[in-house]
Formats: structure tokens, sequence, C-alpha cells
């Protein structure tokens, strides 16, 4: 295999008798904006048994040319292809596709948005552009995969990027890591669903399949089967839906859907040879013979059904291999399988079948999925602060077994994300009002409860995450805004904080420091009590420590940030980052002289303050910023030692600068505050495994001096601080040391890790006991996980007027225009 390319886009291309499609195909991958550099295309020739591989080898000498020896099918060609190539990503095209200029940088763009993106499903679209290819993937509930308004007019609304069950082998990308972990594509298959299956492995595995409408391909024609015979391709659909259920639904919908599925294969058998199963009734009287005349599509069922009987041994391996690795529920992705209900043939005996299959075994009812709404007061887009990375990561973990949706009152950009992200005014109760009856358990932070009745009201389940005790902050934050104001937001904080504490059933703080603290607030109002005490002695059902979390991996650098970049600053300067914004209750006044004193003796030594003005519109500039400033221009080390970014580094930029500098620096008074803050800033040193220098006092404080990850200094001593910045920069042993012992801890601050306790609550999620004996709360008033709705027939008018909803909203007039006039023509 050859070596891994970082950047590199590997297009695989599988020709089998379509030579003239595949050399036009190359030549427009030709015209991509997309450097050459980063391009690298395999074409497989797939045993076509004539002079294919001579003409691909004259017509286009720079592509690398893999012939097999032998018919592969379209999953083995591409499983070839991808081991001859050399590329981060893997793009997969047919031969008899064209790809739009953007085609490769759209779904590389997206990729970089998050390493939980595993895929990215092209838009495809008819050669001409006027029919709809694939917008989007959708999954019957007995294993056919399907592409919804395939042939319709394109919508006139425009796509939205949103994440999918699977995309189309026409055209699409994975990421070469993720595809090696799921083994490629199922050679078992051959042809037919085996995108489905690869889309829904990698779904199962955590990793999201995004769907880019900026990524455009356009594909000519579907090779035809008919010189086979078409009972061949029903025989491959047939066959590969039992292949891709029986390995990828869990063991109790399996249980569920199996014998469903195998008992409308044959109905469908039957229909499709328009047989008359009740023929050997012996009251019928019907022709003795030992043999009768079946139509081939009838048989391609029954043979389907042998043919996976015959696979069992090997389907049975691969499905314990991925039930065993598989981490999102098959509840929750439920909600990517699009319209289940939907019988894929028209017959009305086929039809009579079909439902009372669907009926029987309860295969078309919606699965029970617990609703969770996560509400920040920060806005959620590429510049995210603490409280928006916070709910973002709990919104990610909450999405894998429970339907979320995030709620940002402060607005949003447009983001992909595995849940709905809505923006809702502060002011827009009704809005609020609506997601409230929608959901089962409400998790939120900040405002939320006093800005909104409906949540104060709300008799749903609520988890207060109280990890900012914003009354201490207000100690603080308002010493500046005079007596009266600043007493008048102590008291506010005090009384929202309260609020919650009184309502809440279930609550998360960020350290032991802040539990114990919370404990004596609870106390105080009475919610320390018998009722919550007699089941749960230690009460981490009633508050548990949910700290501030960091992802697993820290990401290779995907651009220069600082060194090199930011005038004043080299290549080989000693960088010491501030990451994160300036507050009052910060010192960043003695970290400067210290700095300034340190450069006396040190020339290349760097202090860059990551972020000066807040995301959040309306968090004001504070005063310190102005205040540094002035003292770093007084002491002469304004952009020459000391310098400021004038802005908010984005969210996925972030690591791009941790990863350049040398040390990470926090210093601050010595108040209550201190000790009970947890400054998500160290955080991120411990993410890029950067030795420390902090101000004693904190939660990080303590762990830093104890675990020996940097050094700890009293406030405002510049002198000891000055020496603290000199070790963790000049003296390499130590900085080895540290970062050693950085690596061993950082794993405990995993997100899957701390967020642990709130995933296990909403798992089984229930009524503080108090609240409960109080009469404050009914039990069971949440409403429980969601209820399967009633069945309803495909067919009739009901069925009609869902269909004409359905397609006015996804294609537009025209598409339902085109949908009568197909019905009318079905029933003449």
């Amino acid at each position: 295999m050859p070596q891994l390319r970082p950047g590199v886009v590997s297009v695989v291309l599988v020709n089998f008798r379509g030579t003239d499609d595949t050399i036009e195909a190359i030549d427009k991958l030709g015209k991509l904006d997309w450097p050459v550099d980063l391009l690298e295309i395999v074409v497989v020739e797939n045993a076509s048994g004539d002079d294919s591989a001579d003409r691909i080898r004259a017509a286009a000498p720079h592509v690398r040319l893999i012939e097999s020896k032998k018919n592969l099918g379209f999953a083995g060609g591409c499983n070839l292809g991808v081991k001859a190539s050399s590329g981060e990503f893997i793009a997969f095209l047919n031969n008899d596709a064209k790809p739009d200029a953007a085609w490769v940088r759209a779904a590389v763009e997206r990729f970089a948005e998050s390493p939980a993106i595993g895929a990215v499903a092209s838009r495809v679209l008819d050669w001409d552009g006027n029919l709809v290819d694939y917008i989007g993937s959708a999954m019957t509930w007995f294993g056919q995969g399907y592409k919804p308004l395939t042939a319709q007019p394109v919508p006139s609304e425009p796509d939205r990027v949103h994440d999918v069950l699977f995309g189309t082998g026409s055209a699409m990308f994975v990421r070469r890591s993720v595809y090696d972990a799921l083994g490629g594509f199922d050679e078992r298959f051959f042809m037919f669903f085996e995108d489905v299956d690869l889309g829904w492995r990698l779904n199962l595995r955590g990793w999201r399949y995004v769907y880019e409408p900026a990524s455009l391909a356009f594909h000519k024609h579907h090779a035809s089967m008919s010189s086979f015979g078409a009972f061949k391709e029903s025989y491959l659909l047939e066959r590969n839906a039992l292949f891709t259920q029986y390995k990828n639904l869990g063991d109790e919908a399996l249980a569920q859907a199996l014998p469903a599925t195998l008992a409308l294969t044959v109905r469908r058998a039957v229909a499709r040879g328009k047989l008359d199963s009740t023929e050997f009734d012996l009251r019928k009287g019907a022709d003795n013979g030992p043999t009768m005349e079946v139509a081939k599509d009838t048989l391609a069922g029954v043979y389907a059904i042998d043919q996976f009987v015959e696979h069992l041994p090997s389907l049975l391996a691969s499905r314990n291999e991925i039930q065993s690795t598989r981490i999102i529920s098959d509840n929750r992705l439920w909600s990517l399988f699009g319209e289940t209900d939907a019988p894929s043939y028209q017959s009305e005996h086929y039809l009579e079948g079909y439902d009372k299959i669907a009926t029987a075994f309860g295969v078309t009812e919606t699965p029970a999925v617990t609703r969770v709404l996560v509400i920040t007061g920060d806005p959620i887009g590429a510049k995210m602060a603490g409280p928006a990375i916070r709910a973002w990561n709990m919104a990610e973990a909450l999405s894998v077994d429970n339907e979320v949706t995030l709620v940002t009152l402060a607005g949003t950009e447009p983001i992909s994300a595995p849940f709905d992200i809505v923006h809702v005014h502060p002011g827009d109760d009704r809005a609020m009002s609506r997601l409230e009856r929608e959901t089962d358990v409400i998790v939120f932070q900040g405002l939320a409860m006093a800005l909104f009745d409906s949540i104060r009201r709300s008799d749903k389940i609520i988890v207060a995450d109280i990890y900012d005790p914003m009354h201490l902050e207000q100690l603080e934050q308002g010493r500046e805004q005079g007596a009266a104001q600043w007493n008048k937001q102590v008291v506010d904080a005090t009384e929202v904080l309260n609020e919650q504490l009184l309502r809440g059933d279930y609550f998360l703080c960020a350290s032991e420091r802040q539990r114990h603290f919370y404990l004596g607030q609870l106390a105080a109002l009475g919610r320390v009590n018998p009722a919550n005490y007699a089941t749960d002695p230690d009460l981490t059902g009633l508050i548990s420590v949910v700290p501030f979390g960091l992802n697993p991996d820290f990401p290779d650098s995907s651009k220069p940030a600082l060194k090199g970049v930011l005038p004043g600053i080299s290549a080989d300067d000693k960088v010491l980052l501030w990451s994160g914004g300036l507050y009052n209750w910060f010192d960043p006044k003695t970290l400067i002289r210290a700095v300034a004193r340190l450069s006396e003796s040190h020339d290349n030594v760097r202090l860059f303050f990551q972020g000066t003005k807040h995301p959040h519109p309306g968090v004001p500039e504070m005063g310190i910023v102005a205040e540094s400033r002035a003292l770093a221009q007084e002491l002469g080390v304004l952009d020459r030692s000391v310098f400021f970014n004038s802005s908010w580094v984005d969210y996925a930029d972030r690591h791009n600068y941790l990863g350049e500098a040398d040390a990470g620096v926090s210093t601050h008074f010595a108040h209550v505050e201190t000790t009970f803050s947890f400054r998500t800033r160290i955080l991120d040193y411990l993410w890029a495994e950067l030795p420390m220098v902090v101000t004693e006092g904190d939660h990080f404080a303590e762990l830093i001096a104890t675990e020996k990850l940097g050094i700890v200094v009293p406030p405002t001593d510049v002198v000891a601080l000055t020496a603290a910045l000199e070790k963790v920069l000049f003296d390499e042993k130590f900085a080895r040391t540290t970062r050693k012992n950085i690596k061993r801890v950082r794993t405990d601050y995993a997100w899957n890790t701390v967020l642990a306790p709130l995933v296990d609550f909403v798992a089984d999620p229930q009524h503080a006991a108090d609240l409960i004996e109080s009469g404050a709360v009914t039990a069971g008033s949440t409403g429980g996980a969601r209820r399967p709705i009633a069945r309803r027939k495909k067919h009739g008018l009901r069925h009609d007027a869902g269909l004409l909803v359905h397609y006015l909203k996804n294609g537009g007039p025209k598409v339902v225009i085109k949908k009568v006039q197909s019905r009318i023509r079905r029933l003449r």
C-alpha cells in the first residue's frame, strides 16, 4: 500500500465496459478547483475483456491504472482502487459521472469542520442538472436503502447541510482512516446497497455522514441490467437488503424486523410472478403435476433468501463485530432512516400483504426515544466561548441515544451537527413553549429559567448546569459598577441560582469544591432532605461533578497561526499563550510585568492574549483589557513582547494557536471567585500538552501542583512568576517531564468521560424525590420517551394527502404535478 499523503484526495473510478465515459470523467477531474498536487486519480479496470486498459492508458497516462483479473463488482473494484491509493480522503466517482469544479473543495472543507465527520455525501443531479439523482437518503424497515425524489425535478428550495444515513456510490467521500476502520465496502454485495451498508456501519460507529450540497456532481445514466436479465437485479437487491439488515440492526430490532422482512420478500416474489399462492390448496383441485412454470422474478426472491442462508456463517461474524463496536443506538439512528414505511413495489395483492405484515409485526412504529433540549445563552458558530462549547459537547454526547435539540439564545451560524440547532430570542416565550412541549428532559445553563415562563413552569425533568457560580462571579464583575448596581447584580444572580436550585431535578457542577459549596446552598434551601437522602445518601443523584472536558485527540496544524505570521513573533520565539478571554477577576498585569522583566534576559519571549472581544455581543469588553494594553505600552513591550488579539479565535482554529505555544499561563487574584472557579482555558493547555504557570488558589492550581503539570505561584508575585516562566520555557528537561505528566492526566478530562454522569441520568431520567413528595411535580409527568405512532396504510386518501404535503415541501409544485401525472398513467 502506498504511503499516506496528508491533504491528498484520491478519486477512485471503476471501469467495466464503459471506457468512453471513464475517459470523459478523467478529463472533467482535470478541471477541478483543487490543487493538482493534492489530487490522485485511480482507475480500476474491472476485467472488461476488451481494450479498455490500453485506451485509458493512452488517453490518461497520468492516472494510476489498476487491472483486475476478474470482475470484482463495484464493491470489490472500489476496495482494490483504495488499496492502490495514497490520499487522506477517498472520493468515489462513477465513471459515467462528471464533477462540478467545487466537488472536491466543498467536501474537504466540510471534513475540516470536525474530525467526527467520517464521510461526505455529494449532491448528485442528472447529466443536464434538471432532475434529482441524490439529495438525501432513506431506508425502508425491510433493509432497502433508497434516494427520495430521484428522477424528480430539482426542488426549488435550496438544499441544507444535514446528516444522512448513507451517500450514493456515484459521488461520495470517506476519510481513509474511517474507511480502513470499517474494512471498506462489503465485497459479498458485489453491487447494489454496498454504499448503504457502508454508511449504516459508519453511523453505528459514531462517525457522521454529512450531506454537502455544494459538493456537486452530475450522473449521466444508470447502467441497464436488461442484458443480464432484470430478475438478476431483483435478486441482488433482495439478497443485499437482507445482508444489510442482518448485519446492522441491533438484537431487539432485528428480532422484530427479520421475520417480517422474510415474509415480505416472499410476498413480493409471489406478486412479481403474478402467482396465486392458494392454488396448492387441496380444495382447489388444481393440476397435480410435479412441475409448473414460475417467473424468474419470483425465483429471484426465493434465491435471495436461500443465499442469505448460505452466507449466514460469515454474516454472523460480521454482525458480531459490528454490534460489539457500535456506539449509536437503533432508536437514535431511526431519525436518519427517513420514511421507513415505503412499500417499494406496487400491486394490490402485494400492498394488502404489506399492510398485514406491518400491522402484525409493528415494524413501522416509531421507536421510543427520549427528547432532550439543551439550552445555552451563548452563540453557536465558528467563534464559541466556554458555555457554547460545553452545551455543544453535551448535545453531541446525548445525541448518541436521544433526540436532541440545541437551543441558543444568542444566534447561530450555519453549521452541521448530529442534532437540531434552534435560535430562540430571549423574549420569545411562545417559541420556547413549543420546544418545551415536545421534549422530555431540559438541560440548561445560565438564565434560561429566569427568561422563560415555559421553563419555569415546566413539569418536564429539569437538569440545571450550574458549573458557573454566577453570583460569585458578579462579586468581581460588578465591582466597577458602583455600590448600588454592584449589590443588585449580586442579589439578582443569587436569586436566579436559588430559583434553579429549588426546581431542578438534577444539578451539574464542575468540581468537588463546587459540589461542596452547592450542597451548602441546597441545604439552606431545604433540598437536602429525607426524601432525597433515603435512596441516595451521597446525593450524587441530586448533584454530580461534570467538569468541562476536552477532545481526546489533539489535531495536527491546519495552518500557521502565530510564529512567522503575526508581525513581531518569529519562528524560533518562545510563546506564552493566554487562552480565552480577559476579565476583571484575572490578573494579567502581574503577568505583563513578569514578561517585561524576563524579556530583559531573553529577547525571544512572546506573550499572546488570545481573546479580548467575547463572541457573545452582550458581553462588553472589560476595563482590564484597556488597562493591560496601557501597561504593556508603558513598559515598552506592547507588540514587541506582549501581543493582544483584537477579536476571538475561531473554535476550529484554536488548536493552531495552542500547537505553536510553548507554555500556557493563567494568573488571577485571591478571592472567593477564584476558590470555586473552574478555569476552562486550563483544559486547552492539557489538550495541547502545554506546561503551565498558574496562580494558586483554585481547583486546577491544586491539580497542577499535585500532578506536576507546571508551576504554581502566589498571587501578584512578579519575582516568583518571572522565575516560573523562565523555567517552563528554557528548562527542556523540566518541560519534557511536565508534558509526559500532562499526557497521563488529560485522559481524565475527555468529554466522553466527564459527561458520563449526565448521559447516565438522561438514560433513565427521574424527577427528584422531594419534588414529587411536595407535589411540585407529578411522577411520570414528563410523559416519558416518545410513544409509537399509529400505523396508517400506505395507500388511500389519507396517504395521498400526506404525499401531497411531503412533495410540496421537498420538491415544490413541479414535483407534485409530475407525481400526479405518473399516478394517472399507472391507473390507466
